[in-house]
């Protein structure tokens, strides 16, 4: 997709809207294949990691040395709730409040797995929502394949073809109690058929201590590479012929044969 395009496909900007260097949606899973532990790492990593000095630094050395910054918690189809409006990031004290918002939960989210429903939900965010980023980006977590919604590689196309980043964490820990949607190489997965924009990438995490850090290393590296370029807004995303797109619901479909 060439830089015009991209350009021309993407929401417009508002006069008044408040230029940054990065719009980024973090998108995370909270289905109930996470069980309230793996949860409350999950969310106390990206409070860490928005308090931590490299995040900071990596934001203060852009051109606008700002970012704005939205958090939303999903599972489900129509299962995505907002738990940090749209706000900005300059200075550690913004940065706090942002990590303050992001409160522990005893809530479980609803059955099933729809990165596609989350993806084109995430994209609407970047809406009139009073920033006009050089980057957009959604960096989306999450623990399966998609298995609900509609397939995952239709919603990433639409959504890249908008000029935004899609950037993945997938969740590889010890076998979920609903383990019949479990996939091995759930990172291939993520890497085949959910990310997909320019220099889009996967950090997966394969145990519980990892949280933190893979969570701060994606947040610099996303912030890094908001900058300005020359090159392509959005590339195809990577892709790997021996990767099954539709495992997910195809895992779903067989079990509620059974």
């Amino acid at each position: 997709m060439t830089l015009v395009l991209a350009l021309a496909l993407a929401r417009p900007a508002q006069a008044d809207d408040i230029p940054v260097d990065l719009e980024l949606v973090l998108a995370v899973d909270v289905s109930r294949s996470m069980d309230p532990d793996e949860q409350a790492l999950q969310r106390q990593g990206y409070i860490n990691a928005l308090r931590h000095a490299e995040v900071i630094n990596a934001i203060r050395s852009g051109p606008y040395g700002r970012i704005a910054v939205t958090y939303f918690e999903w599972s489900g189809p129509d299962a995505q709730e907002v738990i940090v409006p749209w706000m900005l990031i300059e200075d550690p004290e913004s940065a706090d409040a942002v990590a303050s918002r992001i409160a522990p939960s005893s809530s479980f989210g609803r059955y099933g797995t729809s990165i596609s429903s989350s993806l084109a939900y995430a994209a609407t965010l970047f809406d009139h929502n009073g920033f006009a980023g050089q980057h957009l980006t959604i960096d989306v977590s999450g623990d399966g394949p998609n298995n609900m919604g509609g397939p995952v590689v239709v919603a990433r196309d639409a959504v890249v073809a908008r000029g935004i980043t899609i950037n993945g964490l997938p969740i590889v820990l010890r076998p979920s109690r609903f383990n019949g949607f479990d996939i091995a190489d759930l990172d291939h997965y993520y890497q085949g058929c959910v990310v997909g924009g320019f220099g889009a990438f996967t950090i997966a995490v394969t145990a519980t201590e990892q949280f933190e850090i893979a969570i701060r290393r994606k947040l610099v590296l996303e912030i890094s590479q908001a900058r300005p370029r020359l090159i392509p807004a959005a590339a195809d995303a990577p892709t790997r012929s021996d990767i099954d797109c539709m495992v997910g619901e195809n895992l779903r479909g067989r079990s509620m044969q059974r």
